[in-house]
This record gives structure tokens, sequence and C-alpha cells, in this order.
């Protein structure tokens, strides 16, 4: 039998006999034989035992500012400490961090990556005044064990904890994550479970399920979605896309991005500006409050009133330029803004 000392056991997994186990992090609910890995690629079946083979492993760690996630309504203008490890349990293929999400995939299984301490890393993001941690550019879930040792420190230290995901954590997943969630933006990577299916590797409905289970846990969510030509950019799509997150709240932002060929997906345009335009005055027209157009500097990434329109928030890329919400709330009609905000006590 190969040790399994030196390797961080996994939460969430059932042993089903024979040496198999199944994982219980995702909603891929992986079956996995001795001696293989779960879809993610960093999570291995050692002889029964089921191992995060990333825990503790970096890849990236960096200070960015909070909208960059992008988080709009959470803290704006404050930085975040954004720390990552290789894997990923989707495979897009166009992946715009594939070198880091499909590493392990990419490279015959291989796991790399710099072992940092949780107690390191808060205390690195508190000496670089962060007001937040973000488990961000490859899915945090695949990582849940590291990811729960950092949010637990953190907020400790007074530091908030923001997640980019792709949503697709399981039930008992999600509530041990919850408690120590602030806020968090979910990739709902359109509406169609063909496109999920033969372009994510999933399927939407857990998508859809999370994101609803975040927002009645009152964490504040913000959605993005890669408008992509000839898969997800047709109106009826985004429109589909859009009335389901009203359907969920019509307070959630929704960031609608500009697609760039990358990874595996190199045979499509990039995405027409009149595109996301359009996809904006749908979700408008949905009954969104808050709509942006990502990867598009320039007025798509303004916050506006939503009852008065009066600018609020004026952005130049991840900058801000001018913050004009008071407690909450538009200064001209008086209208609470969504969000988190500094509020004077």
């Amino acid at each position: 039998m190969r040790p399994v000392r030196r390797m961080h056991e996994a939460m969430l997994y059932d042993k089903l006999g024979n040496g198999r186990i199944r994982c219980r992090v995702c909603s891929h609910g992986c079956v996995v034989e001795s001696g293989a890995r779960g879809v993610c690629a960093v999570r291995e079946n050692i002889d029964g035992t089921f191992v995060s083979l990333a825990y503790s492993r970096l890849i990236a760690r960096d200070v960015d500012p909070i909208e960059k996630k992008p988080l709009y309504h959470f803290y704006p203008g404050t930085r975040t400490y954004s720390i990552a490890s290789v894997g990923c349990n989707f495979t897009c293929l166009h992946c715009q961090n594939h070198y880091i999400s499909q590493y392990s995939r990419d490279h015959g299984g291989r796991v790399v990556g710099d072992r940092i301490p949780a107690d390191e890393v808060v205390a690195d993001a508190v000496a670089n005044g962060c007001h937040s941690i973000a488990y961000t550019y490859t899915e945090p879930t695949v990582t849940i064990e590291y990811a729960l040792d950092v949010m637990r420190l953190a907020k400790d230290q007074g530091l908030s904890n923001a997640w980019v995901s792709n949503g697709y954590f399981s039930q008992e997943a999600f509530a041990a994550i919850v408690p120590f969630l602030d806020a968090i933006n979910v990739d709902l990577k359109g509406i169609s479970d063909r496109v999920y299916r033969e372009v994510i590797g999933g399927n939407v409905r857990p998508v859809l399920a999370t994101i609803e289970r975040l927002a009645e846990a009152g964490i504040w969510v913000e959605v993005t979605t890669l408008v992509i030509p000839g898969l997800n950019d047709s109106p009826e799509e985004l429109r589909w896309t859009a009335e389901a997150i009203v359907g969920i709240s019509p307070r959630i932002p929704w960031h609608v991005s500009r697609f760039f060929p990358a990874y595996r997906l190199v045979d499509r345009p990039p995405t027409p500006i009149e595109t996301l335009e359009e996809a904006y005055r749908i979700g408008r027209e949905a009954g969104l409050r808050y709509v942006y157009l990502g990867n598009l500097p320039g007025e798509g990434e303004e916050t506006r009133c939503p009852e008065c329109r009066d600018r609020l928030i004026e952005r130049s890329g991840y900058r801000i330029r001018s913050n004009r919400i008071v407690e909450g709330a538009c200064p001209s009609c008086g209208s609470p803004i969504d969000g988190v905000w500094f509020v004077a006590a």
C-alpha cells in the first residue's frame, strides 16, 4: 500500500467497498476507483482513502481590486487577497485560466504549487491592507478543505471571504461553506443543458439551485455570463438566462462579458459589442436591477440607481473614479441600492 502521510484526507466522501469511494463535494458525485481521481483531477483515491492532492498548494496569490472578481456591489474600491490552486471540476473548452485550472489534466496528473499554510495567507492579506480573501481563478470547491481552513482564520481576523465559483457544489459542501462566506460571483454559462454538457462538462440545474440557495442564505451574490457567439448569444438564450436570474432575485447584478478565443475554443470570433449591448437591454427589460458589460470599458461598468437612473458609481477598468452611494442609498431619490456597502455607524 502507498503511504498517505503528508497528504490531506478529503472531506465529504463515502467508502463503497472494494476500494471504491464516492465524492460528495460537487454535483458530479464521482465514484472513484482506487488509484484514480475525480473529474477535478486533484482529488485521488489512494487505497480507499480519498485525499486532496492540492491542499495548501497555491499556484497563484495576488492582491487585486475586488472589482476584478467581478464584485461591483461588495465593498467597492477595496483590495482582496486572491488565491488559487490547480484543478477544476469543469472542463470548459474556452477556459481563460486553463493553464492552472486544467494543469493536472493537461500535464499527466501533476499537481504543482507552493505549500502555503492557511495562517500565512491570512497574515499576508492583513499585511497588504486587504479587506477580504478571494478564492478565485480556478474552482475553489475542489480544494474545499484548504479553503475552509483559510476562511475560518480570515473571519477571526475580521476579513471577509469572497468566492468566484462555477456553482456546481453539493448541498453538503454548501452547508460547510456558507457560515464563513460573505460574497460570491457565480459563473452562469448560459441556460442550455446542451452547452453545459458539450462545452462545459456539467449541467445547468445544480448551478441555478446553488444561486438560489446562496441568495436565500443571505450571501451577497453576483452572476457572470460569458457571451459566446453561436453558443449562448441568441436573444432567446439571453432572455431565458436573465429571466432565470430574475426568478431567483432581481437584486442580483448580472455581468455579461465579452468572449475572446481561448484554449480549445478558437474557431469563434470575439463577441460583437452590439451583442453585449443587446444583452444589457434584455437583462433590464427582464427586470434585473443591475446589468454590467464585462471586458468592455465604458458606461456599461457604471452603477446606476435602478429607480431614477442617476449615476452612482463610476468605474474605469477596475478603478473606482467616484462613488455617490450614501448609507446604502441613492442620494438623488433615496432609493436603497442593493449590495454590501461601508455604512457609517
